[in-house]
């Protein structure tokens, strides 16, 4: 147990460096490459946030831990919009672009509630079993394409409007754009495995253990990197963070391993998971819709939120 308390504490210290030198690393990478900040948060860096997540849901489907894939996606959707803009917010007001609240939002609500209405067989279409299969996966993959094909599209016909001197040359900013991706994969790593092991040991349930110590602890990458982004004035970096990696992790995390290693059959689900992942993706979106910014206000109302969630898990459990 003290060798996982050591372990744990190592792999913080390695994501708080890794997001450091990540954020100005991706920072520079869209100075350089004279593109939006946003764009860059929304590919590169929610997808580099969002490794910790795919590499769980792959092992996790090979070993045929069904619970563990569904309730990393929720779990760590829930966290990166209810706790990680939730702490944001709460530090400095977050500035939302007309782009992403027109088009990024939406897609993040329609993957939301498109994943809601594939888990819920027993309850829409009477069958005794929830279950996923191989073609509701390429159906979520279709889905995700959408949003790829906007995201090429903006790259092509989008330059970043602010123009700045880059704190790395275009080599440096590729090379530790890698290196704070690593950090952040390998600290987190080491935060999950030495943290399931400590819940193991204290016999916490599978379902409480994915939902809570394993979506925290791959949505740490997002968490760390998102706070260091608004320390640093880098709003755009924090949200696109965030709304990338959700759309990611439904897309990507679940959509892949489904439709290569086939569907998860007999899940056992909560439906309360389902409707506080729509709920907090459809906050967001009037949040930003109404003011274009994410304000204490609204950072409170997702920590609230979230508070009351877990307080459920955690206690109902």
């Amino acid at each position: 147990m003290f060798l996982q308390i050591i372990i744990l504490i190592i792999g913080f210290i390695i994501l708080v460096k890794g997001a450091d030198l990540f954020v100005d690393a991706a920072s520079s990478l869209a100075e350089n490459f004279h593109l939006s900040k946003m764009l860059i948060a929304l590919t590169i860096v929610a997808f580099g946030t969002s490794a910790p997540e795919l590499a769980v849901s792959i092992k996790s489907t090979l070993t045929g831990q069904g619970d563990i894939v569904l309730g990393n996606v929720i779990g760590s959707n829930i966290l990166n919009i209810l706790l990680i803009l939730g702490i944001c917010s709460c530090i400095h007001p977050l500035n939302v672009k007309n782009s992403t609240v027109k088009k990024e939002l939406p897609i993040t609500i329609l993957l939301s509630a498109l994943l809601s209405v594939l888990m819920c067989d027993s309850l829409l279409s009477g069958s005794g079993v929830n279950q996923i299969s191989r073609s509701e996966g390429i159906t979520i993959i279709l889905f995700f394409l959408v949003f790829v094909y906007y995201l090429f599209t903006t790259m092509r016909n989008k330059v970043d409007d602010e123009v700045s001197t880059p704190k790395y040359g275009m080599f440096k900013s590729i090379i530790f754009t890698i290196l704070g991706i690593v950090c952040l994969v390998l600290g987190s790593n080491a935060v999950v495995d030495s943290a399931s092991i400590i819940a193991k040991t204290l016999g916490i349930s599978e379902r409480m253990i994915s939902l809570t110590i394993i979506a925290l602890g791959t949505s740490l990458p997002e968490l760390v990197t998102s706070v260091v982004a608004t320390k640093k004035k880098e709003y755009d970096i924090a949200i696109g963070n965030v709304v990338g990696s959700n759309i990611f992790n439904i897309g990507v995390v679940l959509g892949v391993p489904l439709t290569i290693f086939g569907g998860i059959g007999a899940f056992t689900i909560n439906y309360l998971d389902l409707i506080v992942m729509l709920l907090s993706a459809i906050m967001l979106f009037l949040f930003s819709f109404r003011t274009h910014k994410l304000d204490k206000k609204a950072g409170i109302t997702f920590l609230i939120v979230f508070v009351l969630y877990y307080s459920f898990v955690i206690i109902g459990k």
